[in-house]
């Protein structure tokens, strides 16, 4: 009886102690080759305290061997006949075949090597629709009678639309649409288009303003220089404020802000490309650029 009463403080205690290096054990696995629980115990104590805690150790294994052989029946999935979750599926990048991209090629440049995009040209987004005939490739000049480059460029103009452009490429002007002054010169380049005097007074019009040094800023100069070139006033002032030169004007308008003109001279080849000289490199190499750009389109 006091035997019974001495074990029994031990072996509850001893429970406990099995119990806590176990919890620690499932979350914190020894490494390879340590020991599972460090000896704690070094001396005995007394006689009683030794066969008690033998006797706790005997019994407390057998308790371990029950409470630690249940995580082993759950954790074996497949001797317990539960079937397992599969792993979720790791997500590969299968859309797109690295055979594919290896093989895939890239669009050919509409042009050649020494021209580049972004460098010598523009690509325009969204492209624009055209005005031209099928089979005809549209290259428009956006202009300004004011501006001094614009005149220094246009006897290549002539001679490139007049010689040396293919026969698809139909060669078109743009006036540039800024401010009052920009659109007064605008409704001049209608104005002549819609007399049919614009192929014999273009070229004139520039030299009247940067040679004969007359601005061409008022509508009386305007009349007067038509006058010129056989026009009566009234019939000037008829067409110049003409529902036909008004509409011109206002599609005039709306294509500067579709092609976002900037500055001039500026070339829009078939909706798709804006270039212009400083942007090719020089006049000559201008004008072979926009050949091999008409020449891609015609082509494609």
């Amino acid at each position: 009886m006091n035997k019974f009463h001495l074990k029994a403080p031990f072996l509850l205690a001893a429970l406990f102690a099995l119990a806590a290096f176990s919890a620690c054990g499932k979350q914190a696995a020894p490494a390879p080759g340590e020991p599972a629980v460090e000896a704690v115990a070094t001396e005995p104590v007394a006689t009683v305290q030794n066969e008690t805690a033998a006797a706790a150790t005997r019994e407390a294994g057998e308790i371990s061997a029950e409470t630690t052989a249940a995580p082993d029946e759950a954790i074996d999935t497949q001797a317990a006949g539960v079937t397992e979750a599969a792993p979720p599926t790791e997500l590969k990048p299968a859309s797109v075949q690295p055979s594919v991209r290896l093989t895939a090629r890239a669009p050919a440049p509409p042009v050649s090597a020494r021209f580049k995009e972004g460098r010598n040209y523009q690509k325009l987004v969204p492209a624009q629709p055209t005005s031209v005939n099928p089979g005809q490739i549209e290259v428009i000049e956006v202009f300004w009678y004011g501006c001094g480059h614009c005149f220094a460029l246009d006897p290549g103009i002539e001679s490139w639309r007049g010689n040396d452009k293919a026969p698809y490429v139909q060669f078109l002007r743009l006036p540039a649409m800024w401010n009052d002054m920009t659109r007064l010169h605008a409704r001049l380049f209608y104005t002549a288009e819609a007399l049919g005097k614009l192929e014999e007074m273009h070229t004139q019009i520039f030299r009247e303003i940067h040679v004969r040094a007359n601005p061409l800023n008022s509508t009386e100069q305007i009349s007067e220089l038509f006058q010129r070139h056989g026009i009566s006033a009234e019939e000037f002032n008829k067409t110049f404020s003409s529902f036909a030169v008004e509409s011109k004007l206002q599609r005039a308008d709306l294509l500067n802000r579709r092609y976002r003109v900037q500055s001039v001279p500026m070339f829009v080849v078939n909706g798709k490309y804006t270039t212009d000289v400083s942007g090719a490199g020089n006049e000559q190499q201008l004008f072979q650029l926009l050949d091999e750009l008409a020449a891609h389109e015609h082509g494609g």
